[in-house]
């Protein structure tokens, strides 16, 4: 088509769209038709003369750098490097993705190129779910977080669901115009919409389900830059319990602070001898139902190398230490329980491919303050089990961002999901907005509420539907008190996760094979003339 001439213009074009569809200031109805610009310069390009390939990576790159610059720059704010790195290289491994099937599209059926691609990135995206570069922001069913009510049946699908919804559209309004099937239209439509209806219909018929628990979620705004890391720990928990002062009833029972609330490192061993540790002892005494989830920045010494893994940070010849990224959890039993961090933010909490890595450039981490060091996980979703037997899970900040991690704290019985965060590393930018809004999909995933509790924005609660009850201010020392529903009912995408990536797979791989076997077609045969 005429329109697509201009491959560069088209390129630019699908920037542009899957930026603007983007939460939270954007329109997500725009991205069922963003990557058909692409899609129409790629069998432009294919039909034409010289140099295929380098124009095609070159408009894929140009395209997708554009959607990764317009919707997470402000990574900056935290780390130059660390943006440049995330948005450079991610950009890359999409551009690679199209490039990839160029080549296959060359040798098969536009109906065959176009499910090779389809699967192709739903493999990409989980990829993006698991492997140590990890980055999986812009994974395309996560556009809907601004607006949970199209998108109730992740409780089936989860976001995978999503990311093929908008292949699907993007594939068959492509072949439409490709065919100049103009009579296709309302197929389109129906497309976007039955999915659409189906949602509004779940959302309008679903209700909350289970006893309610009263909890407070802390807002402390500390700068994370000045002040976080020379606060000592006890006068922290003071000012916590300030705060938690101005809200507890008799019936509050839980109280949630962020992720590191308590940053002056402190080995797991001595908290418990700690003078924080008999504050919140004394605090309890006079509110026995009170009940403390907090953050915790600690450690342990290890001197035995049996006991060192690969996340273990080497000081010295028998001495290693583990650092933690914790939660902790507090109540009248003597013993406390405690969570470690198990999905780190990558160049901040742990170097990629460690032992590989190391050995070749070093230690080489981003200061964000507090211990620059490869944090230590656990391999189980541990779950915290409250005085009467309520069961909560103890999600830290960037693990909210993986659906089927999630789904790992409800398969151990969790009722509720409690959400502790730091968003003040990328200012009052869409970092932190989309960091809360992405909290929305996971409470619709396992239809279990949500109480987060950011250090500087925003605190909320959230519903099984996923909408925000109440919520915070960015900026603004405070706290918010709510309700949260128990529900112990396991939704399908519990159960079986991400399903729709794990079959994606032998699909992708039996095109990929069949495509390369297959010698080069004519252009006559996939461009109609």
């Amino acid at each position: 088509m005429k329109l697509f001439k201009n491959t560069f213009l088209s390129a630019t074009l699908t920037g542009l769209l899957l930026a603007a569809s983007w939460p939270t200031y954007g329109f997500p109805l725009l991205i069922f038709i963003a990557f058909i610009p692409l899609l129409m310069a790629e069998q432009n390009i294919r039909v034409s003369g010289t140099q295929k390939k380098l124009r095609v990576w070159a408009n894929a790159y140009w395209a997708f750098l554009i959607w990764n610059l317009i919707t997470t720059w402000w990574l900056i704010n935290a780390d130059l490097f660390g943006m440049l790195f995330a948005n450079l290289v991610n950009t890359l491994l999409m551009s690679l993705l199209f490039l990839l099937y160029h080549s296959i599209a060359k040798r098969v059926n536009q109906i065959l190129s176009l499910i090779f691609l389809i699967t192709l990135w739903i493999c990409f995206e989980k990829l993006h779910l698991i492997w140590d570069f990890s980055w999986p922001w812009l994974n395309l069913g996560n556009v809907f977080s601004d607006y949970p009510q199209w998108v109730q049946w992740y409780e089936f699908t989860g976001t995978f669901g999503g990311t093929l919804w908008i292949w699907i559209a993007n594939a068959f309004g492509f072949y439409a115009l490709v065919q100049n099937l103009s009579r296709k239209t309302a197929q389109f439509i129906l497309i976007i919409s039955i999915p659409l209806v189906l949602s509004l219909w779940m959302y309008t018929t679903y209700h909350s389900t289970g006893k309610t628990k009263e909890v407070i979620v802390l807002q402390p705004n500390v700068d994370p830059y000045k002040e976080k890391y020379a606060i000592p720990n006890l006068e922290v928990a003071r000012g916590l319990l300030q705060q938690t002062d101005s809200l507890i009833t008799p019936n509050t029972e839980y109280i949630l602070a962020p992720e590191t609330v308590l940053a002056q490192n402190l080995p797991f061993g001595n908290f418990e001898y700690s003078e924080v540790r008999s504050l919140l002892r004394d605090y309890i005494y006079l509110h026995p139902k009170a009940q403390f989830l907090w953050g915790i920045d600690s450690y342990d010494l290890v001197y035995d190398s049996k006991e060192v893994t690969p996340s273990s940070n080497f000081v010295r010849d028998n001495l290693w230490v583990n650092n933690y990224n914790a939660a902790l959890f507090i109540n009248r039993n003597p013993a406390y329980q405690k969570y470690l961090k198990s999905k780190l933010v990558v160049g901040i909490e742990n170097l990629p491919y460690k032992p590989i890595l190391e050995p070749l450039i070093g230690n080489l981490m981003i200061d964000l303050g507090g211990t620059i060091s490869t944090k230590t996980t656990q391999k189980e979703r541990s779950v915290f089990t409250g005085d009467d037997g309520t069961k909560v899970a103890p999600v830290i900040c960037y693990e909210s961002v993986y659906g089927e991690y999630v789904t790992g704290y409800v398969k151990n019985n969790a009722q509720f999901l409690a959400i502790i965060t730091n968003d003040a590393w990328w200012s009052d930018t869409q970092g932190h907005k989309q960091h809360l809004s992405l909290a929305q999909l996971r409470a619709i995933e396992t239809r279990r509420d949500i109480a987060r509790s950011a250090n500087t924005g925003i605190s909320a609660f959230i519903n099984q539907k996923g909408d925000i009850i109440s919520r915070t201010q960015y900026n603004e020392k405070t706290a918010l008190r709510g309700l949260v529903h128990l529900n112990d009912v396991k939704t399908f995408y519990v159960r079986f996760g991400d399903y729709i990536a794990y079959a994606a797979l032998p699909v992708m791989i039996v095109l990929f094979l069949f495509g390369i076997t297959r010698r080069k077609k004519s252009p006559s045969y996939y461009w109609p003339r």
